[in-house]
Protein backbone atom coordinates (compact mmCIF):
# COMPACT_ATOMS: atom_id res chain seq x y z
CA UNK A 1 0.00 0.00 0.00
CA UNK A 2 1.37 3.35 -0.96
CA UNK A 3 -0.25 5.37 1.77
CA UNK A 4 0.88 8.85 2.54
CA UNK A 5 2.36 9.81 5.86
CA UNK A 6 -0.57 12.23 6.21
CA UNK A 7 -3.03 9.33 5.90
CA UNK A 8 -1.12 7.25 8.47
CA UNK A 9 -0.91 10.21 10.88
CA UNK A 10 -4.64 10.87 10.53
CA UNK A 11 -5.40 7.25 11.43
CA UNK A 12 -3.01 7.38 14.40
CA UNK A 13 -4.74 10.50 15.78
CA UNK A 14 -8.31 9.21 15.38
CA UNK A 15 -9.86 8.16 18.65
CA UNK A 16 -11.21 4.68 19.10
CA UNK A 17 -14.24 6.19 20.88
CA UNK A 18 -15.18 8.01 17.66
CA UNK A 19 -15.02 4.90 15.48
CA UNK A 20 -16.44 2.34 17.94
CA UNK A 21 -20.09 3.55 17.63
CA UNK A 22 -19.78 3.29 13.84
CA UNK A 23 -18.59 -0.31 14.18
CA UNK A 24 -21.52 -1.05 16.50
CA UNK A 25 -24.13 0.49 14.18
CA UNK A 26 -22.66 -1.37 11.22
CA UNK A 27 -22.87 -4.81 12.84
CA UNK A 28 -26.23 -4.26 14.57
CA UNK A 29 -27.80 -3.04 11.32
CA UNK A 30 -26.87 -6.43 9.86
CA UNK A 31 -28.34 -8.42 12.76
CA UNK A 32 -25.14 -9.01 14.74
CA UNK A 33 -24.74 -8.11 18.41
CA UNK A 34 -22.62 -5.86 20.58
CA UNK A 35 -21.33 -8.99 22.33
CA UNK A 36 -20.16 -10.42 19.00
CA UNK A 37 -18.41 -7.14 18.19
CA UNK A 38 -16.69 -7.22 21.58
CA UNK A 39 -15.66 -10.83 21.03
CA UNK A 40 -14.00 -9.84 17.75
CA UNK A 41 -12.24 -6.87 19.35
CA UNK A 42 -11.10 -9.03 22.27
CA UNK A 43 -9.72 -11.65 19.90
CA UNK A 44 -7.68 -9.04 18.02
CA UNK A 45 -6.52 -6.90 20.97
CA UNK A 46 -6.82 -8.98 24.12
CA UNK A 47 -9.02 -6.29 25.72
CA UNK A 48 -11.73 -7.64 28.01
CA UNK A 49 -15.01 -5.78 28.52
CA UNK A 50 -13.63 -3.60 31.32
CA UNK A 51 -10.48 -2.60 29.41
CA UNK A 52 -12.48 -1.93 26.24
CA UNK A 53 -14.82 0.41 28.11
CA UNK A 54 -11.77 2.12 29.63
CA UNK A 55 -10.34 2.69 26.13
CA UNK A 56 -13.64 4.20 24.99
CA UNK A 57 -14.12 6.38 28.10
CA UNK A 58 -10.59 7.75 28.03
CA UNK A 59 -10.89 8.54 24.31
CA UNK A 60 -7.54 7.02 23.40
CA UNK A 61 -6.17 7.46 19.91
CA UNK A 62 -5.79 4.41 17.70
CA UNK A 63 -2.05 4.76 18.24
CA UNK A 64 -2.42 4.41 22.03
CA UNK A 65 -5.17 1.81 21.65
CA UNK A 66 -2.89 -0.53 19.70
CA UNK A 67 0.16 0.26 21.86
CA UNK A 68 -1.80 -1.12 24.82
CA UNK A 69 -3.18 -4.10 22.89
CA UNK A 70 -1.69 -7.58 22.79
CA UNK A 71 -2.27 -8.34 19.13
CA UNK A 72 -3.46 -11.88 18.49
CA UNK A 73 -0.65 -14.01 17.02
CA UNK A 74 -3.02 -15.08 14.23
CA UNK A 75 -3.79 -11.49 13.19
CA UNK A 76 -1.48 -11.89 10.21
CA UNK A 77 -4.03 -14.38 8.84
CA UNK A 78 -6.36 -11.43 8.23
CA UNK A 79 -5.94 -10.80 4.53
CA UNK A 80 -7.88 -9.39 1.63
CA UNK A 81 -9.10 -6.00 0.54
CA UNK A 82 -10.32 -3.22 2.79
CA UNK A 83 -10.97 0.31 1.57
CA UNK A 84 -9.35 -0.64 -1.73
CA UNK A 85 -6.07 -1.76 -0.15
CA UNK A 86 -4.71 -5.28 0.29
CA UNK A 87 -4.24 -5.61 4.07
CA UNK A 88 -1.16 -7.81 3.85
CA UNK A 89 0.61 -5.15 1.75
CA UNK A 90 0.05 -2.21 4.12
CA UNK A 91 3.48 -1.04 5.20
CA UNK A 92 2.64 1.13 8.21
CA UNK A 93 2.15 -1.25 11.19
CA UNK A 94 -0.48 0.91 12.92
CA UNK A 95 -2.50 1.46 9.76
CA UNK A 96 -2.37 -2.30 9.15
CA UNK A 97 -3.69 -3.03 12.67
CA UNK A 98 -6.55 -0.56 12.22
CA UNK A 99 -7.39 -2.20 8.89
CA UNK A 100 -7.30 -5.63 10.61
CA UNK A 101 -10.03 -4.31 12.90
CA UNK A 102 -11.99 -2.85 9.98
CA UNK A 103 -11.82 -6.17 8.13
CA UNK A 104 -13.02 -8.16 11.14
CA UNK A 105 -15.94 -5.77 11.63
CA UNK A 106 -16.80 -6.03 7.92
CA UNK A 107 -16.75 -9.83 8.10
CA UNK A 108 -18.99 -9.77 11.17
CA UNK A 109 -21.44 -7.43 9.44
CA UNK A 110 -21.45 -9.63 6.33
CA UNK A 111 -22.64 -12.59 8.40
CA UNK A 112 -19.50 -14.71 8.41
CA UNK A 113 -19.38 -17.43 11.03
CA UNK A 114 -17.49 -16.41 14.17
CA UNK A 115 -14.97 -19.27 13.89
CA UNK A 116 -14.00 -18.02 10.42
CA UNK A 117 -13.72 -14.40 11.58
CA UNK A 118 -11.54 -15.40 14.53
CA UNK A 119 -9.22 -17.40 12.27
CA UNK A 120 -9.53 -20.56 14.35
CA UNK A 121 -6.63 -22.61 13.12
CA UNK A 122 -6.51 -26.30 14.07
Amino acid sequence: MNSTSHHDERIARMTFATVYPLYLVKVEKKGRTKNELHEVIKWLTGFDEKKLQEMISSKVTFEDFFKKAKLNPNASLITGLICGYRIEEIENPLTQKVRYMDKLVDELAKGKKMEKILRNVP
